[in-house]
């Protein structure tokens, strides 16, 4: 963490002043200020200048970034993290040699990890971000399959002419299953159930 002293005019300046030192915006750092300063008189005489200490914080994403390899090295995972920010969606992409560990069964460790990092990159920062935690493009193979299988089991419920129960998902791979199946006209699809067993069920 960088930490500066800084003086100026006015609290604001001096503040300024350290934000172009650190090269740094107001939301990323702590101001303590150390002296409010005064004015003399006619501005000029006796004056005080102000001083302040400006801490620069780890932002968030840093942060969450720092989490996740804590996380993996509790598990005994080597992980290396890699970050790419869109907008306001942020992506941690995992790598290394026990990765399979870090995904588990369809993903479950990966969701609960992904969960984890949405709530610690949220907890107090400035920014709101939406995120995904991938390991190894996991997320799109397991994309390509959910649409397979969402293919698959659409067919199923029109031959048998019946309704179709797809197994638990959260929420955002529901969402992959309901856009691959939109524009097929022979079903209909719903989430039924209570979190965690919420459910798609495809209709004819």
């Amino acid at each position: 963490m960088r930490e500066i002293t800084a003086s100026g005019q006015t609290v604001e300046e001096a503040v300024q002043s350290a934000l172009e030192q650190l090269d740094t915006s107001r939301d990323h750092v702590e101001v303590e200020v150390i002296d409010e300063g005064k004015k003399g008189l006619l501005g000029v005489f006796g004056s005080k200048r102000a001083i302040v200490k400006v801490k620069m914080g780890r932002n968030q994403i840093e942060q969450t970034e720092e989490y996740l390899m804590e996380v993996t090295k509790k598990l005994n995972v080597d992980t290396a993290v890699t970050t790419s920010v869109d907008g306001h969606h942020v992506t941690f992409n995992l790598a290394g040699d026990k990765i399979a560990l870090m995904i588990g069964k369809r993903g479950q460790t990966l969701n609960a990890i992904q969960y984890l990092a949405h709530l610690v990159l949220n907890k107090e920062g400035s920014q709101y971000y939406t995120v995904t935690v991938d390991a190894e493009g996991y997320r799109q193979r397991r994309k390509e399959t959910l649409e397979s299988l969402a293919h698959k089991m659409a067919d199923k419920a029109v031959r048998l002419n019946k309704k179709v129960a797809l197994e638990p998902m959260p929420a955002f791979e529901r969402k992959i299953i309901h856009s691959a199946l939109q524009r097929n006209d022979t079903i209909s699809t719903y989430s039924d159930g209570v979190e965690p067993h919420r459910h798609i069920v495809i209709k004819p």
